[in-house]
């Protein structure tokens, strides 16, 4: 290791050539001077959660808490005084940009919980410690309700406010559910750590269409488009394509770390190229699709993931779905669905027809799963995602890939 050039070992005492931290420590003055910096200095460097490959480390400059700043107003509706409790890892983008740095900004009392996730614990926080907005994911709220609605019985929520989600597409399902049980519907919002900070929103001033990731924020410029080599086709409202955003606001990455080339296949013709595919509506809203990579292609159907796990989580037995493609002779792929059951029902083969029929009245046939498998964990990274590529290579024998970012237990 050429570039290493200093090596502390805690406590009083060092081999030769390493630096004891105690004195060291000790030594140092008790005031210093602030290093000026200028708004394209790097400040940041979030990796991205493996869901697809391996993590890219996402470079952030200062300029992007202006942008920190003003999301957490637009989107999560924070107010100076408020209560807030972000439950994302401060490892994660999530839990330094809207953990941290934003209700800094905004001046909001934050609530901080290191533990893992509690049912009874984060109902009792949510009531102890008045939580006015509440900033979670898709697979906590998944959690909760796994638990069923009696879980919730004799808690006090009225002081929440707001309500907001994000991480993975929240299901129809959910924001039904946080009106039925909290009081209030959950806001969806879409962003990425190549983003920085959130871009589409389901905003407090909007009615919801449960299911949609919402709009795109003031000053952020949208569209769904086809990539043509270097350029891009935009496509009409109620076509599914690539979700695409114009470069230029404060929090849009500046580099990934050492890989400049994969940095700069993100963009095309003047525009920033998620890999998301998403369809807009006639009234503006966005609705997630599926990551590029996920997409399962059967019979000449485009099948989004997203939109069969949501059928599925429809049922009421069904507390989390994960669906992936496999190959098959005739369709060139069929959907596989992995599923975890609520509380008080028992997986079996009267369940498994059930559960494809409701799907196939939902979805069609062309489109429900044709196999379900009951399980009691579904494999995910530590900021909750679910790894689908994980599921389809242990499915397939094939190669498991990076497994930097999986959670312990699902290793």
């Amino acid at each position: 290791m050429p570039g290493l050039r200093l090596v502390l070992i805690i406590g009083d005492t060092a081999p030769e050539d390493c630096v004891a931290l105690g004195p060291a420590m000790a030594d140092v003055p008790d005031r210093f001077e602030t290093h000026p910096t200028q708004p394209e200095d790097m400040a940041l460097l979030h990796f991205t959660s493996g869901t697809t490959g391996l993590p890219k480390g996402v470079v952030h400059v200062h300029e992007a808490v202006v942008a920190h700043a003003e999301t957490g107003r637009l989107a999560l509706d924070l107010r100076p005084g408020d209560i807030y409790w972000c439950t994302a890892d401060p490892g994660w983008v999530t839990g330094m940009s809207y953990g941290i740095i934003s209700p800094l900004c905004n001046r909001v009392t934050m609530v901080v919980d290191e533990a893992e996730f509690d049912l009874d614990r984060w109902y009792s926080i949510l009531e102890r410690e008045r939580v006015q907005v509440w900033y979670t994911a898709p697979t906590a709220i998944r959690m909760m309700m796994r638990a069923g609605d009696a879980a919730a019985q004799g808690h006090d929520f009225r002081s929440l406010r707001f309500l907001a989600s994000v991480g993975e597409p929240l299901n129809a399902e959910c924001v039904l559910w946080g009106q039925r049980v909290l009081g209030l519907p959950f806001h969806d919002n879409w962003w990425q750590s190549e983003t920085g900070g959130i871009m589409i929103a389901n905003t407090a001033d909007m009615d919801i269409k449960p299911g949609a990731m919402g709009k795109p924020l003031p000053g952020v410029e949208a569209g769904i488009v086809t990539r043509e080599g270097d350029s891009v086709i935009e496509q009409p409202d109620g076509s599914i394509g690539e979700l695409a955003l114009r470069p230029g606001w404060p929090s849009m990455m500046r580099a990934y770390l050492g890989q400049p080339e994969r940095y700069a296949k993100c963009f095309a013709g003047g525009w920033y190229l998620t890999g998301d595919l998403a369809m807009r509506d006639s009234d503006g809203y966005y609705w997630f699709v599926g990551r590029a990579d996920d997409l399962i292609k059967s019979s000449g159907h485009l099948i989004g993931p997203f939109e069969v796990e949501s059928a599925l989580i429809e049922h009421p037995a069904v507390a989390e779905a994960a669906v992936i493609g496999i190959p098959d002779e005739t369709a060139g792929e069929v959907v596989k669905a992995f599923v975890i059951l609520k509380a008080g029902y028992q997986p079996g083969e009267a369940l498994e027809r059930e559960l494809r029929g409701h799907a196939r009245k939902r979805l069609g046939p062309a489109v429900a799963p044709r196999e379900i498998v009951f399980r009691d964990s579904l494999p995910r990274t530590r900021s909750g995602k679910i790894m689908r590529r994980l599921l389809r290579a242990r499915e397939l024998g094939l190669p498991e890939g990076d497994l930097s970012t999986l959670e312990g237990d699902a290793r």
